[in-house]
């Protein structure tokens, strides 16, 4: 699956840059703009089509939710507010969720998760993709079915790749080019340089996976979307 684009829009400038912060910690967001209100919004939706949009309700001119009724086609949206009152309608408008201010960085990651799972069922590519990726290691390409895989790690500029046949290949990629070549429902970011396969955990202590007898570190930051990815 691509990345998911993406645009903030809200008149708070606080709240812009806390969002814009967490949209830039996950690897499979692109940020395609800020807005401070719909106006600005809605000149930038006719510059370029996105797909996911974070979006503030009470603003000034139009409210969020005028705003996106008002749209023939609008991307998926995420609501941030502060008001809790306005949560029904935008459920009935089949948004993608509905964060309330202050929103928490785990609380953002699992709306993040979701649009991510939603995307990943809807696009062609990652329906009708091979089931495998080959990786250039030790000067020749190997092919690695993703069901082999139990986690990956990050070096700075390189990656390692942990499979279950006892095999581990090194190859020059960063842990977030990489993470964009994977199926993003078979896999989960637990730390800045892990990812791990989702089916491959045997036991979770505290902050730590467990995947046969390596133990994978999870962020305090991820725990909640990690636990709710792997705990169904």
């Amino acid at each position: 699956m691509t990345n998911i684009t993406c645009i903030i829009t809200d008149d708070e400038p606080f709240a812009r840059k806390g969002l814009q912060g967490y949209v830039e910690k996950i690897s499979f967001l692109e940020l395609k703009g800020v807005c401070e209100d719909a106006l600005e919004l809605s000149d930038l939706l006719q510059k370029q089509p996105i797909d996911l949009l974070f979006l503030d309700i009470q603003m000034p001119h139009i409210s969020g939710i005028d705003f996106v009724r008002a749209l023939s086609k609008p991307p998926k949206v995420i609501f941030t507010t502060a008001f809790e009152q306005y949560a029904i309608q935008g459920f009935e408008m089949d948004v993608m969720d509905y964060l309330l201010k202050p929103i928490s960085y785990d609380r953002f990651l699992k709306a993040t998760w979701k649009a991510r799972d939603y995307f990943a069922l809807i696009d062609e590519k990652g329906i009708t993709a091979a089931p495998y990726i080959f990786i250039k290691s030790n000067g020749k390409l190997e092919r690695v079915s993703f069901n082999e895989i139990l986690f990956i790690e990050g070096m700075e500029n390189y990656v390692a790749i942990y499979l279950d046949r006892g095999k581990k290949l090194i190859t020059h990629a960063t842990i977030k080019s990489f993470f964009d070549k994977i199926p993003v429902t078979q896999f989960i970011q637990t730390h800045k340089s892990y990812i791990v396969a989702i089916n491959k955990v045997t036991t979770i202590e505290g902050n730590t996976l467990h995947i046969q007898t390596h133990r994978i570190p999870i962020s305090k930051y991820l725990k909640e979307a990690v636990l709710g990815q792997i705990i169904r």
